[in-house]
């Protein structure tokens, strides 16, 4: 075996060393000669470690860069999906159905980098805050409610600290926005309050003529409503059976016993009090003849009217009805009348009342006292100063408003009774905080701000006092270092949808 195993190796060591350096040392070139060379396999060897590491590189470098192109892509065209409605301003990360009306979430597009950037190089647009769908290259006026128009943002920059959070709550509790804020401020104001009101008769001044007998009228010398009469006309004759047998008995006292003066100065006494003047007691005992009809003179003057009881400040629109301020008296020649019955009227137009209407919010300011300044409607030039002198302790059913009464002589100023008059009252001073009107919404009986937060604005409810002028007192509900927007109406999704949190 060992002598078998020496055949098939017959090549010996130095055999071996002699060829490995053969093929080493010299190669043999075309032209015959011998030139020394390096060994070609390391040379091939290392060219090839050289490429494989060289393509590697390229390679991690063009896969590094693929995938941060398509992390940024992918980062870029992440899915966002709203409501179609653009009034519930609703957004979310995945589809979905919108919190307020139920319709299913579509998917926003999103613009890529060169739309974005043709975008801002764009000519500048205005449009109006109002109406979006207003747009024009040129500033100008809304043809739909005539604002200025304001240029339009199309190049903005992200905002980086509003988290998806609240880009999706309720519109109706926080909005995510950008205006002007402002802060409750604390001053004295001197306070003014306007109101409106209407001139009526001063019934302190208003005259009754009453029938001091019971009869018959005779005649009758007024025939219309707001007819002037003056002191000591003539209204109308009564014929009066009373009045007739009054004379009857003086007449007979005269002829009989004239001596008796105390019976005859009765009779004569009952005859003035049955509403007989002396120039007719004068007359009948002149005449010896007794008088059929006793006359009835007004003792005031100014405008008649029936006494019917609804009296002339029922209402100003019932003045305002000429068939009614012309209409004839109810009453006629012939018909009877009853012993102390109001008969007439009076009203003096000289001595008039400025009744004004105060809202509920106002009247607390109002004093007996304060000036005010009265500017009537059919003659703005004659403005005159007054004073409150009298404040109504209740509210009236028509206009559900304290009523203030001013008094003032109308001889001169001839303004007339049932027309309208603007007025400014002069009230004391009130040291309160004050906000801009702008800034609160009214939901009826609740008053809401929009109050300044981390990420945007959210609905907070405030107590409120009187309004002044552009601004209104805030009782509670804000401190001095709160900021609330600056007008409540930018952010105002629907007064109806509003939600406060307590």
């Amino acid at each position: 075996m060992e002598g078998l195993r020496k055949k098939e190796n017959p090549m010996t060591k130095k055999q071996k060393t002699r060829k490995k350096k053969q093929g080493t040392t010299f190669k043999e070139q075309e032209t015959g000669n011998r030139q020394p060379v390096t060994n070609n396999n390391n040379i091939m060897n290392y060219k090839k470690y050289f490429i494989t590491a060289l393509v590697l590189l390229i390679a991690f470098a063009a896969c590094k860069n693929k995938n941060e192109h398509a992390e940024h892509k992918q980062e870029a065209a992440k899915a966002m999906y709203t409501c179609p409605m653009p009034q519930d301003s609703v957004f979310s990360d995945k589809p979905g159905t919108c919190p307020k009306c139920g319709m299913d979430l579509v998917k926003m597009e999103q613009p890529s980098g060169h739309e974005q950037h043709d975008h801002q190089n764009e000519a500048a647009e205005y449009t109006c805050p109002m109406h979006p769908e207003i747009v024009k290259d040129k500033p100008g006026s809304c043809p739909i409610c005539g604002m200025d128009l304001v240029k339009k943002v199309t190049g903005g920059t992200a905002v980086q600290d509003i988290t998806l959070e609240s880009l999706i709550k309720p519109t109706n509790e926080f909005v995510v926005s950008s205006i002007p804020v402002t802060t409750i401020d604390k001053r004295e104001e001197q306070l003014e309050i306007e109101a409106l009101g209407s001139i009526a008769y001063d019934t302190r001044e208003v005259g009754t003529i009453s029938a001091r007998v019971s009869g018959r009228i005779e005649k009758l010398y007024v025939r219309h409503r707001y007819q002037k009469i003056s002191k000591g006309q003539r209204i109308m004759d009564i014929y009066s059976p009373e009045i007739l047998t009054a004379q009857q008995n003086l007449l007979f006292l005269l002829k009989n016993d004239a001596a008796n003066e105390t019976m005859i100065n009765a009779a004569k006494e009952k005859l003035l009090l049955l509403g007989m003047s002396k120039e007719q007691l004068q007359q009948v005992i002149a005449t010896k003849q007794t008088a059929f009809t006793v006359a009835v003179y007004s003792n005031y003057s100014g405008h008649i009217h029936e006494s019917t009881g609804t009296g002339m400040n029922s209402s100003s629109e019932k003045m305002k009805d000429v068939s009614l301020l012309t209409e004839e008296l109810l009453l006629k020649e012939g018909m009877y009348i009853n012993k102390g019955q109001a008969v007439f009227v009076v009203y003096n137009p000289a001595k008039a009342w400025a009744v004004l209407n105060i809202f509920g919010d106002n009247s607390t300011l109002l004093q007996k006292g304060n000036a005010v300044r009265i500017i009537p409607e059919t003659a703005p030039d004659k403005d005159f100063r007054a004073s409150i002198d009298f404040i109504e302790p209740f509210y009236r059913k028509e206009n559900k408003t304290l009523t203030a009464r001013v008094y003032f002589d109308n001889s001169n100023l001839k303004i007339p009774i049932g027309s309208q008059v603007r007025a400014v009252i002069f009230g004391n001073s009130k040291d309160a905080y004050w906000l801009p009107k702008e800034a609160v919404l009214s939901l009826g009986l609740d008053k809401v701000v929009f109050q300044k937060v981390k990420d945007g604005f959210k609905a907070h409810k405030i107590n409120t006092g009187i309004l002044h002028k552009t601004h209104i007192q805030v009782v509670s509900g804000l401190q001095l270092t709160d900021s609330v927007a600056a007008n409540a109406q930018y952010l105002m999704d629907s007064e109806s949808f509003i939600r406060v949190k307590e």
